[in-house]
């Protein structure tokens, strides 16, 4: 079986190499390009995103990329957003008093960590829901964050119908036991999955978690 073509999109932002190496790690070959047409047909898109809100939306814009991402999404092709790849998949975001119209995939905010050190950096375990694939086998394994921005809200209402499965949320905690600022930390949603973390950074948890995504392609 030929292992499936990932795109790592290329506009500017995020860690891409890091990217296009987990990826062919765990058994997918990867391409990293801008190019519409690679973008809309590979197997998998991941948009990776580092830096501010409004930078990763204009660079997301300028190669159209809100176009390929609800192109992929209408056609139910699987999306992973990573880090800031999350947070434009809201509505919008608020950075040093900009707000910055997002996807609007999910309706939401994405707004300052209220937690005493910030940005928040390190290693943390998440809270993933039973039925969650990406975190099959990996649900009490530690991820690398490093944000200062995050959604703290995921206000799409989870009801099940007979059509749409309801999204499924991971969350995870900034702060201290005395002062925990919860936020979201992965949404599984059909096609479009997302983490708040680096899963390229997150060593062997990390890699099991794109070896599961790549599993629902």
């Amino acid at each position: 079986m030929a292992s499936p073509l990932i795109c790592v999109l290329d506009y500017g932002f995020g860690n891409v190499r890091s990217a296009v190496r987990a990826v062919e790690e765990v058994g997918g070959t990867a391409v990293l390009t801008a190019d519409q047409a690679t973008a809309e047909g590979a197997d998998g898109l991941i948009v990776p995103g580092v830096g501010a809100y409004a930078a990763v939306m204009e660079g997301l814009l300028a190669v159209y990329g809100d176009r390929i991402i609800e192109h992929r999404l209408a056609g139910g092709r699987a999306v992973l957003g990573v880090c800031v790849g999350l947070q434009v998949m809201f509505e919008k975001g608020i950075e040093h008093d900009i707000e910055t119209t997002g996807l609007g995939q999910w309706p939401g905010t994405v707004e300052k960590l209220d937690a005493p050190v910030v940005p928040n950096m390190g290693w943390a375990r998440v809270e993933a829901p039973e039925e969650s694939r990406l975190f099959k086998g990996i649900e009490g394994e530690r991820f690398y964050f490093v944000h200062s921005f995050a959604a703290k809200e995921f206000p799409l209402a989870p009801q099940a119908t007979n059509r749409i499965a309801p999204p499924l949320v991971t969350w995870s905690e900034a702060g201290t036991d005395e002062r925990p600022d919860r936020f979201v930390a992965a949404v599984e949603n059909g096609p479009l999955s997302a983490t708040q973390f680096h899963p390229e950074k997150s060593g062997d948890a990390g890699l099991r978690l794109l070896r599961n995504w790549l599993a629902t392609l």
